[in-house]
């Protein structure tokens, strides 16, 4: 609808006019409702000043014709306490109208916040089930390290095995070192007794850290386990970088989960790093027999890092 200008001549009913007067209204407001509500009706009129009492450009006087066509019968005997009662009716009417509105649009939002929500969840578990997987998958690599580094160590033990009968003069079988062969893993036993005592010193040295330290939080003890754990992973992985074969014993970091346990910097020392004189450092010589600590290293860590029990159990430390 075209905005009406002041120059505009506006057609009335002068009876309903004189009644919205009657019931308070102004008359230039009560004009543009009945021109707006095209002079059907007193509610209708009432309806509009209502939806639009905060249009102030209404509250200038148009220019009024009285249409003897669109008169309306005279209101009669209506008194004005009759006619304030009828606006009081119609402006109720009008505001409930608008509170069912309201109620209707608060119901929709409602309904958008809770699909947002839904929402929201749906891309939370399927962020958690990649994480899952992703956990998963890294377990598992961790697993086949694992497993190269026990058959690299059983092809070595069936090599030695083999030179000695070898100087003995001894018949031997002849046994594939290719890596696409896998050797026959070592009962539990076996296994013991081929332990080096390198190997049994440091699993005996993390227990005495867990058992001398069991009133600490277990996620305190596993923090340590893990940091050793990615010191020696480290050191083995990229030896011929330095930053990973020396540790500021100063650090505060390392002071807070490993240097102010005595367990901690002995099984240090049993990986192979030392100390030299008054140095802060513990450094680590780069040659394979330090290698070969550091995998067995990663292995007893990585045992201590998986079982909750690890050096609490008197079963556990009675079987080694």
């Amino acid at each position: 609808m075209p905005a009406e200008t002041e120059s505009d001549v506006l057609e009335v009913n002068r009876g309903l006019l004189k009644e919205l007067e009657d019931m308070g209204f102004s008359m230039a407001r009560a004009a543009w409702a009945l021109h707006h509500s095209g002079n059907s009706s007193l509610e209708a009129a009432v309806n509009w000043i209502v939806d639009h009492e905060n249009d102030s450009q209404f509250e200038k006087m148009p220019v009024v014709e009285f249409n003897i066509e669109i008169e309306s019968p005279s209101p009669g005997d209506d008194t004005a306490e009759t006619a304030q009662a009828r606006a009081n009716e119609l402006k109720e009417r009008a505001r409930k109208l608008r509170e069912e509105e309201e109620t209707k649009r608060e119901r929709e939002r409602e309904k958008e916040r809770i699909r947002a929500g839904k929402e929201m969840m749906e891309t939370r578990r399927i962020a958690e089930e990649n994480e899952r997987k992703r956990n998963i998958a890294l377990r598992k690599a961790e697993k086949e390290e694992e497993k190269k580094a026990r058959e690299k160590v059983m092809m070595k033990v069936n090599a030695d095995k083999a030179e000695r009968k070898s100087r003995l003069g001894l018949p031997t079988v002849a046994e594939s070192t290719s890596t696409s062969t896998l050797v026959a893993p070592l009962d539990t036993k076996l296994q013991k007794m081929l332990m080096p005592s390198k190997s049994k010193e440091m699993r005996e040295c993390l227990r005495s850290l867990r058992r001398n330290h069991k009133e600490e939080d277990p996620r305190t003890m596993r923090r340590v386990f893990e940091t050793l754990l990615m010191i020696v992973r480290n050191a083995a992985k990229t030896p011929d970088e330095e930053k990973y074969r020396r540790i500021r014993v100063t650090n505060r970091l390392f002071q807070e989960r490993v240097g102010r346990f005595k367990e901690g910097l002995e099984f240090m020392e049993l990986c192979g790093f030392k100390r030299e004189g008054g140095s802060e450092f513990l450094s680590l010589a780069n040659d394979e027999g330090d290698m070969s600590r550091l995998r067995d290293a990663s292995f007893q860590l990585q045992s201590a890092v998986t079982n909750p029990f690890f050096g609490l159990l008197s079963k556990e430390a009675a079987e080694e």
